[in-house]
């Protein structure tokens, strides 16, 4: 995925559309486009749409399998982001890696929950705060901590059963981040 050529594959095959249609879109030779349909095809990035003829030949027609992608963390193995390797709670690495745990939790939640034909059932907050100070900040983080503390203890089951055995009910895992957004948002956000 890392290849340009490719996100721009990608992005051309929003509606379906052969190799040599993208090809000729990009102003790249058919053949350098036909290499990375392949590697995108079985990677299962596209998916066929149809053919189509065209002087005298059919000609295979692709689409994205889905309009948006998210990689897993896990792709770095021992290279990426692991939060219990990092004692500094309030730093942004901290954050960066509890949310690519939560992304990578998540997405093999949903993969299993879409073999079972189900869907995850979530909840999510998001709020922008402006703080005056950093002592206003770190008021707040701590007044959200015992706040959130009293919360999660009152809709809770204990940890342990005094049989040993986990307590019953689905457990969840509660993820709360607070950071400072880019100067410059993203383009296409």
């Amino acid at each position: 995925m890392a290849h340009p050529l490719r996100l721009a594959i990608l992005q051309a095959a929003s509606a379906p559309q052969s190799a040599t249609e993208i090809a000729a879109g990009l102003g790249v030779p058919r053949q350098r486009v036909n290499y990375h349909v392949d590697r995108l095809r079985r990677a299962g990035f596209l998916v066929p749409a149809g053919r189509r003829q065209r002087r005298g030949l059919f000609e295979q027609r692709y689409t994205a399998s889905a309009r948006a992608y998210v990689l897993d963390p896990g792709v770095l193995g021992s290279l990426g982001a692991r939060a219990e390797h990092i004692e500094d709670r309030l730093s942004g690495e901290y954050l960066v890696a509890l949310s690519s745990q939560t992304q990578s939790e998540l997405g093999q939640v949903m993969a299993e929950a879409g073999r079972e034909g189900k869907r995850v059932a979530t909840m999510s907050l998001s709020a922008d705060i402006r703080f005056t100070s950093p002592e206003q900040r770190a008021r707040f983080a701590h007044a959200l901590q015992k706040a959130v503390t009293r919360l999660v203890a009152r809709h809770t089951a204990p940890a342990q059963a005094d049989d040993g055995q986990p307590p019953p009910g689905r457990l969840f895992r509660l993820v709360v981040g607070c950071y400072p957004p880019p100067a410059t948002p993203r383009r296409g956000k």
